[in-house]
């Protein structure tokens, strides 16, 4: 079998495929057809862009994201490890500076002496080794090429929040500080986030505009079939769900309150630092397609927005993903042709973390394959495993992508019934199943 692997995708999934394969010194043909060909969310040509949100989720050790990106660590992923070192405050999230981030992911990429950069728009799937890791954005010519091979495709829509600059801020209004006062990267009570409270009228007034915004109009059939992933639903589909379905959601106030009047404020948008200087900040969890022109004009009714200069507003792109339960094995190998590889959110693993993941167990079998070693299946008690036999065993009818969660592990065999005690029991129950996994199969993770 040729010690040669194609690479299909630039983003956090294939970027990490690629590593994994040439560390361990298998020669990798990465393609990535932007800036030949762009993509509806892309703004750069660089590797591994974060398009949506710049935030990686908890880092705390018993939450379900950090017990994912602590086992990755332990697995020798690359694109984690690069992340950290690109970390903004945040609190206990990991917020990600996204030029310095992707620049990085693109030069050691690039200038690996065991990868060959192609930038050019793949059409049909290789016959030899290969990872797809196209991602949710695949092309239209590479989508029916899979589609010829798979069967019917599925898809969900997503959109990107809007970000602004810093210096447009109110500071009058917006606080900073972080939910319960917990954690503050001064050591101060003030926190990493801004905060723009808004009273029961404000919110109310905010929904009403909200509803009433024109949207940009999704074609044809689409329309017809428009859904959209829960974990990353458009503020104004969440405002249609009822009056407070947002102050509940991304606009909740709990464990916030206004050093200004020493209250809860009845509603909140939080904002997060963005980028490295400091100078923009996106709106947590205000992913939305209304009109550019409706939705500034909406968006400046949240005090201590009045004056918000945008330098991106939200929109919409079409994501789609396969039906990994008929489709891959849980080494994520397609079934029906063992040296074929699927990684990334294209296999409904949903997040930056998840689309890594999927790269790093796709990279590191790859390799394997090549060496005529058993090809590693990930214990179902870690929180790698759970995501993976999620994807290839959930029922195939309903599927639907998923980020890591505690909902996705084994019960224990005796229950927990405090919260935070359960999850650190999951956390060292997860840690021991991998760590024994990993002994048993030999592995060491490769810098």
């Amino acid at each position: 079998m040729s010690k040669t692997v194609t690479v299909v995708g630039g983003g956090l999934a294939g970027t990490e495929a690629a590593w994994q394969l040439a560390q361990r010194g298998v020669r990798v043909r990465l393609f990535e057809m932007r800036p030949v060909r762009p993509t509806p969310a892309h703004v750069t040509d660089r590797l591994a862009e974060l398009v949506c949100s710049n935030s990686m989720g908890s880092t705390l050790p018993d939450r379900a994201l950090g017990i994912l990106k602590n086992e990755m660590l332990t697995l020798g992923s690359f694109v984690v490890r690069t992340a950290f070192k690109h970390a903004l405050p945040a609190g206990q999230a990991l917020a990600v500076g996204r030029d310095e981030f992707a620049e990085e992911i693109t030069a050691r990429i690039s200038g690996h002496p065991h990868i060959e950069l192609v930038r050019q728009e793949v059409t049909d799937i290789p016959d030899g080794p290969t990872i797809l890791a196209t991602g949710p954005l695949t092309s239209d010519c590479l989508t029916q090429a899979v589609q010829s091979l798979t069967g019917r495709y599925l898809y969900f829509y997503d959109a990107m929040a809007p970000i602004v600059t810093f210096e447009s801020i109110d500071r009058t209004i917006a606080f900073k500080r972080n939910r319960w006062d917990k954690s503050s990267s001064a050591g101060t009570d003030e926190g990493d986030y801004l905060n723009c409270p808004l009273n029961q009228a404000q919110y109310e007034a905010f929904v009403d505009a909200l509803l009433a915004a024109p949207r940009i109009e999704l074609s044809g059939a689409d329309k017809e079939l428009e859904r959209y992933f829960e974990g990353c639903m458009p503020i104004e589909a969440l405002a249609q769900r009822g009056k407070d379905a947002l102050a509940y959601g991304p606009m909740r106030p709990v464990g916030l309150r206004n050093p200004s009047t020493g209250q809860r404020p009845h509603a909140v948008v939080q904002l997060r630092q963005d980028n490295v200087a400091g100078t923009l900040y996106n709106l947590v969890g205000f992913q939305t397609n209304v009109k550019w022109g409706a939705q500034a004009e909406i968006l400046r009714m949240i005090p201590g927005l009045k004056h918000a200069e945008f330098v991106r507003l939200g929109q919409m792109h079409r994501n789609t993903f396969i039906n990994s339960p008929t489709l891959l094995r849980a080494t994520l190998q397609f079934k029906q042709r063992d040296n074929l590889f699927f990684a990334g959110q294209i296999t409904g693993t949903e997040g930056y973390v998840g689309s890594a993941l999927g790269g790093l167990l796709a990279g590191i079998n790859a390799a394997r394959l090549l060496d005529d070693q058993p090809l590693m299946q990930l214990p179902r008690a870690s929180m790698s495993g759970a995501l993976f036999h999620y994807i290839t065993n959930a029922a195939a009818a309903d599927f639907q992508p998923m980020k890591a969660n505690m909902g996705l592990l084994p019960p224990l065999p005796q229950p927990v019934r405090n919260k935070r005690q359960r999850y650190a029991t999951y956390a060292d129950r997860a840690k021991q199943a991998l760590d024994s996994y990993l002994c048993q199969m030999n592995f060491t993770p490769l810098d």
